[in-house]
């Protein structure tokens, strides 16, 4: 069953993008066999890093592979134990296992170089690290399934994963504050390393790694018998939305959906949690420099989380269209606004109270950064959507809204770029003029929130059908990029600009120029910090204008021209 859906599955765009993560995954799994030859110590931390990816990689990718979901056996009778034996049969069939596998052979290799017997014991050794490696996987998404079915949960859980995917954005910090001299010995220790001291002549950690499977795979048969549950439903009265227009029963309905959809719960306390922590960890170094930004931050990752609006509404999107006139747009605009706006305002203000400042450029990049925000969150959904799950459909892990993971993930992306370029005006100014760009932030803020919201709410009612059929169906209609249409040199153009131009605009030019407007010189792999002014600074505006140049030849090279127009008609 489960080879009969990948065979459906994976053709068009899909089967591209799986192809060039396979084709990443190989190339990792190739370094990391190849560290078996060269030190032990290094395989056991390059397995280690595997062990993490496969715990972490699902949870923040929206619930990893379900390709068979447990609900589809419901109906069979299956113990709890039986159906997660079978699930994990089928979880071995797959492009991520087979990768992990080609990792896994740095076993082998180490096996070989010590004798026969070693390299005998290898062979279940990586069979039984792979199963750990998968259990781990599954049951990492199954706590997370269990825990997203209370408020409470889903904001643990949010603030627990935007404090460990800020840290790995901040790992330079505690590579410098801890140093990085060897292996620590924790990493031996850990169940990731355990075949290979079975290899290396410690037999009893064999017997470990079975009986570790055993017990994960009974555990994860428990989170399985959890997950047929229902959340639990309060039977406490409601108060009625008894707004006087449009706009304010729109407002009124997304606040409530802000404050009790556990989605949203998820995804703000993710947003707080990581602009609080990628700001405040560089305080380990007894540095400050980034603590006033933890406000801009979170705004501009709480646009990225709601870059799906309007898909996570699910088919519920019919109520929209057929009002017309609802406003919509401007409800939804405004209730992000009060909802992401205190927030950003209350950490803004505190944390840049405590370092003193720079206030002008602060408050210039909060005013440009939420107006950008909440302009282009209901534009890019609009013109965007990517076709979400009903939340009742939803699988056991609620925050898998989209059988899409691509392409929620690129449109994240891409609204953080497409924020972080509102706000890059208003810092500029800020940066030279001080309280003016104050007044530029309010501005290019004002305008954003205006004119997108309009951009937004004309797709809305002009293209609001193809929208509904796109959510019903999850085809896409309409006019669309398309890319299997373009040359091979504009696919190039396209691939490098959106791949890679993040790269030089964000990390090595405008993170770069904060850390010289601070003082802070040798920053880690920020190339600007390492040479002599002037040249530092005209280095990382060079980085900014490449950034952008990039993305602007790769929205060059995939626009729709009038000739191209002519042919396909």
């Amino acid at each position: 069953m489960k080879l009969a859906v990948m065979r459906h599955a994976y053709r068009g765009q899909r089967a591209q993008t799986a192809g060039t993560g396979a084709a990443i995954g190989v190339v990792l799994a190739a370094g990391t066999a190849y560290l078996g030859y060269l030190n032990p110590d290094w395989l056991a931390a390059g397995l280690a890093v595997w062990m993490l990816g496969w715990m972490l990689g699902p949870v923040f990718m929206g619930g990893g592979d379900e390709t068979l979901r447990p609900e589809y056996f419901a109906l069979l009778g299956l113990s709890p134990r039986k159906l997660a034996t079978g699930l994990l049969a089928a979880s071995f069939v797959g492009v991520a296992p087979l990768v992990s596998l080609g990792a896994l052979a740095g076993l082998l290799v180490a096996g070989v170089r010590l004798g026969v017997v070693n390299a005998l014991v290898a062979v279940p050794a990586m069979a039984l690290q792979l199963g750990v490696f998968v259990l781990l996987s599954k049951i990492a998404v199954a706590v997370v399934g269990v825990a997203l079915r209370s408020r409470a949960g889903a904001v643990a859980a949010g603030v627990v994963n935007g404090v460990i995917l800020s840290s790995l954005g901040q790992i330079w910090v505690f590579m410098v504050a801890f140093g990085v001299t060897g292996t620590p010995a924790a990493v031996w220790w850990a169940p990731s390393a355990w075949g290979l001291r079975a290899v290396r002549g410690e037999w009893t950690f064999l017997l470990a790694l079975a009986a570790l499977v055993l017990v994960l795979l009974a555990l994860w048969a428990l989170l399985l018998g959890r997950r047929a549950g229902r959340p639990r439903v309060s039977g406490r009265g409601r108060r009625p939305i008894t707004a006087g227009t449009a706009a304010g029963a729109v407002v009124a309905k997304e606040l409530r959906t802000w404050s009790r959809d556990l989605v949203r719960n998820h995804q703000l306390a993710f947003a707080l949690a990581y602009g609080v922590w990628f700001a405040a960890s560089p305080l380990i170094l007894g540095w400050n420099g980034m603590l006033p930004y933890a406000g801009p931050i979170f705004i501009v990752m709480a646009a990225g989380m709601a870059s799906n609006l309007y898909g996570t509404d699910g088919t519920a999107l019919w109520l929209t269209v057929m009002t017309p006139g609802a406003t919509d747009v401007r409800g939804r605009q405004l209730a992000w606004v009060t909802t992401q706006g205190a927030i950003a305002i209350v950490i803004t203000v505190v944390c840049t109270s405590i370092t003193g400042g720079p206030w002008p450029l602060v408050l210039a990049l909060l005013a440009a950064l939420l107006g950008g925000a909440a302009g282009l969150v209901p534009l890019v959904s609009v013109y965007a959507l990517v076709p979400g799950t009903d939340p009742h459909r939803r699988s056991g892990n609620p925050l898998r809204t989209s059988e899409d993971e691509g392409g929620l993930t690129g449109l994240a992306y891409l609204m953080l770029a497409l924020v972080l370029v509102t706000g890059a005006p208003a810092g500029i100014v800020a940066y030279w003029l001080g309280w003016p760009g104050v007044v530029v932030g309010l501005a290019t803020g004002a305008l954003c929130y205006w004119y997108f919201g309009r951009l937004a709410a004309r797709r809305l009612t002009s293209h609001g059908d193809e929208l509904l059929d796109t959510m019903r169906t999850g085809r896409k209609t309409g006019r669309k990029v398309e890319f299997a249409h373009l040359s091979k040199a504009r696919k190039n153009v396209a691939g490098l600009g959106f791949g890679l131009g993040a790269i030089p605009l964000f990390p090595q030019g405008v993170v770069a120029l904060l850390f010289l407007a601070d003082g802070k010189a040798d920053a880690s792999w920020f190339l600007a910090t390492y040479l002599p002014a002037p040249w530092n600074y005209a280095v990382a505006i060079g980085f900014v204008l490449l950034g952008l140049t990039m993305y602007g030849s790769a929205l060059w090279a995939v626009r729709k021209r009038p000739e191209a127009d002519r042919i396909t008609a």
